[in-house]
């Protein structure tokens, strides 16, 4: 087991759509504050989310964020190579109790078809172990994947194992336009350009833009110009990120394939 330090990520950093930040919220932050009452009532002190949504659309991030927002808490993560010892996390998680699991693309052992047997194998610990902590376990479970159409309905779909399901969709134009912002950090970006570089991100996802942000002023300042930045810096950035010798079909905007030209994006 290694024990890292996860970095803190403040809540004017959690760029998501309100019905998902009010979802998150009232099922961790808000069941948090309460969850002692709630066990004095003789219900479990335990929670499981399950995270879902296109990659790169802030799963991982707000992770981050929960963590963050726990005082007390210990935050285990179970990596796919580690799932077959799942119930030795679980053990661990009830005593350092108060805790958070995350298991990330869970779909890669829950899948509803086409499992092996050992991952038939690792599938039944999970669901035990969700089923199987003690009424006092005070451990929240959060699961992430990128296709919940491919879990197993046992997993996704019984209170008790799953309590909340949140989407976490691609950002939208109000979204895209905070995202810009965020990550624009100290550069001068002016309000032109930002609607530009919403427009042309239309179905990206935070991570893309991220990413489109950081290149964007690698360009800006390769140039030596210490003023606003410019749509060129811009242009360069997506060319390099999209272009491969013309048109390339790649999947960084977080939905499906799509075939990408900078002169048609704008």
């Amino acid at each position: 087991m290694q024990v890292h330090t996860l970095r803190v990520v403040s809540r004017e950093e959690v760029i998501l759509p309100d019905k998902t930040l009010l979802l998150l919220e009232r099922n961790v932050n808000a069941f948090m504050r309460v969850r002692q009452e709630i066990k004095n009532l003789g219900f479990s002190g335990k929670k499981g989310l399950l995270f879902y949504g296109p990659p790169g659309t802030g799963k991982t991030h707000s992770i981050h964020y929960l963590a963050s927002q726990l005082p007390g808490h210990t935050t285990l993560l179970i990596s796919a190579g580690d799932i077959e010892n799942v119930a030795a996390y679980f053990d661990v998680a009830r005593f350092l109790q108060p805790s958070m699991i995350v298991i990330e693309d869970v779909d890669i052992i829950a899948s509803a078809r086409n499992r092996v047997m050992g991952e038939d194998m690792s599938l039944n610990n999970l669901l035990n172990e969700m089923d199987g902590l003690r009424q006092d376990a005070d451990v929240l479970v959060v699961l992430t994947t990128n296709r919940p159409d491919k879990l197993e309905p046992a997993l996704a779909s019984r209170p008790g194992r799953i309590d909340q399901a949140i989407e976490f969709p691609l950002p939208d134009d109000q979204c895209r336009a905070r995202l810009i912002k965020l990550y624009a950090r100290g550069l001068t970006l002016s309000e032109e350009l930002t609607d530009v570089i919403v427009r042309r991100t239309k179905g990206a996802s935070a991570a893309f833009i991220k990413e489109l942000m950081r290149r964007s002023a690698q360009f800006h300042f390769e140039t030596g110009d210490n003023g606003a930045l410019h749509q060129s810096a811009l242009d360069g950035a997506l060319e390099e990120m999209l272009f491969s010798g013309g048109s390339l079909n790649v999947n960084l905007l977080g939905g499906s394939n799509i075939g990408f030209r900078v002169q048609d994006a704008s």
